[in-house]
């Protein structure tokens, strides 16, 4: 006889509801997890090839004589300002959009961090200002505008005006050819290495110098695995100038500990003659390593080699090429010269007396754009607008593509000084926010304002002594770097009230 007995029917009727409504409850949650998903997504894009992405495309888009190829056509396919690509060896998310970019500058060290691709972190190396983060950066970020971030002070300004007239004296009597972005580069170069380990120019910094510029052009090559042994890519010659620049300096910093040693350890006595490696030495007790100052010391030197030396270039190039606004910059430094005497230095004064010369850096830094933008990684879920960029995402936020919109500039990509006069949203909050040359946030550009009063100096001494015109046609380009494609010669001529 069978003695198991049946569940009563209620606990049958109640036991099928709770089953009923897990299922609906499982229903529901099924159903609506695919439009989370849909409304929660990556920014619209393509990944490109395996392994290299969109990065051939990217590298041959920017070799064109268009500013700012790859993000325009990608912004007009997709019809947002925020798009996913693939470069560098890994998935990337591109922002053209003030609004985000000014979210990533503000948000550094807590949303995001800085992020830069291998063949730049490699190259520049782990304890440089721009890779190290954290309290690492602040202290770093401190030093260099103690000694970079103060061009008031009267032997930087006298040591600038010094080296620009040095350079100049050179060119030859009454004429000569030059090109102007090497000559740039040279005054840029020299005064870094002179503020940095307090060598003059000579032998020694023009070898540097040579090293640098393959070190350089090989930021944004593709980081070949055993690049090394592979000395005839752009990649393998970046890393051994690498190598012989880090020698170069690791040699200085190690003869000038010794030099302290023997002194006892004593400090300078007089502060303004203080260069980088005697703050690094002294700094939180002595604490930083010979690799920690070679990487911070390189790093400096490729931000004060390149940057200012195009930014002076450029300038050159587009007054020259808007013949009322060389006029205006003319007249603006002769009026500056007539004042002082021909044969008196500048002073801070007479840099602050320049309102026209600033308005033509700020629209060189515009339109060419030397740092196009900056890399950071999201250390969380980011959400901006209807996408969400998932933590560990690599965020590149374009400078450039902002600067180039006409949405935000009338004529974007026609120099124009005078915008910078009128009384207009640049001159506001909306204007600041837009206009990002130097960054922002933690990591904006310590030099900034030395930047600023080199090209002020370069640029009143030019117009003061001299009258020229291009010797052969030159053009931009803005790849690997901003600049232009054959260091735009120019036939100088000394104008004959001009000072020797």
């Amino acid at each position: 006889m069978d003695t198991t007995r049946s569940p009563p029917p209620s606990l049958l009727f109640l036991a099928a509801s709770l089953l009923a409504a897990a299922l609906g409850w499982l229903i529901v949650f099924a159903a609506r997890r695919p439009s989370r998903r849909r409304s929660a997504r990556l920014p619209p894009g393509t990944t490109g090839l395996p392994l290299i992405g969109e990065t051939l495309r990217l590298i041959s888009a920017y070799k064109t004589p268009n500013p700012e190829p790859f993000i325009d056509d990608r912004v007009a396919r997709h019809g947002t300002g925020v798009f996913t690509t693939h470069v560098f060896g890994e998935r990337t998310v591109f922002s053209a959009d003030p609004a985000f970019n000014r979210l990533l500058l503000a948000a550094e060290g807590r949303a995001v961090h800085c992020s830069y691709p291998s063949s730049i972190a490699t190259l520049l190396g782990p304890h440089s200002l721009l890779l190290t983060r954290g309290p690492a950066h602040k202290r770093l970020h401190s030093l260099t505008l103690t000694r970079l971030g103060r061009p008031a002070s009267p032997p930087l300004m006298a040591h600038i005006d010094c080296l620009v007239l040095a350079t100049m004296r050179d060119w030859g009597e009454p004429a000569a050819t030059v090109r102007l972005l090497d000559e740039a580069k040279k005054i840029t170069f020299n005064l870094t290495v002179k503020q940095l380990v307090s060598i003059d120019p000579g032998p020694w910094t023009e070898s540097v110098r040579r090293e640098y510029v393959k070190l350089i052009d090989g930021f944004f090559s593709i980081p070949f695995p055993f690049a090394h042994l592979l000395p005839f890519t752009t990649y393998g010659q970046a890393l051994k100038a690498r190598k012989k620049v880090a020698g170069a300096l690791r040699e200085v910093i190690r003869k000038r500990m010794d030099e302290k040693m023997e002194n006892g350890g004593a400090k300078g006595e007089d502060d303004e003659k203080r260069d980088m490696v005697e703050e690094l030495l002294d700094a939180e007790g002595g604490t930083f390593s010979v690799e920690e100052m070679v990487d911070f010391c390189l790093s400096l030197l490729v931000a004060g080699y390149e940057t200012t030396s195009v930014l002076m270039t450029l300038a050159v190039k587009f007054l020259t090429e808007t013949p009322t606004a060389l006029a205006q910059l003319k007249e603006e430094h002769d009026n500056i010269r007539d004042i002082k005497g021909k044969n008196q230095p500048l002073e801070w004064s007479d840099y602050k007396s320049m309102p026209f010369t600033q308005c033509v850096i700020n629209e060189t830094l515009r339109v060419a754009n030397l740092i196009s933008g900056v890399f950071r990684r999201a250390n969380t879920d980011i959400h901006f607008k209807e996408y969400i960029i998932p933590k560990g995402c690599k965020i590149f936020a374009s400078f450039r593509a902002v600067h180039l919109n006409t949405e935000h500039y009338e004529n974007a990509r026609t120099f124009d000084p005078w915008r910078w006069q009128s009384k207009n949203k640049l001159q506001s909050a909306v204007g600041a926010s837009l206009f990002t040359p130097f960054g922002g946030g933690p990591r904006l550009c310590p030099g900034y304002e030395l930047a600023r009063v080199v090209v002020s100096v370069f640029l009143h001494h030019l117009v003061t002594r001299f009258s020229w015109e291009e010797a052969e046609e030159d053009r931009i380009v803005f790849f690997p770097t901003t600049r232009t494609l054959k260091g735009y010669p120019i036939n100088l001529r000394r104008r004959s009230d001009s000072v020797v």
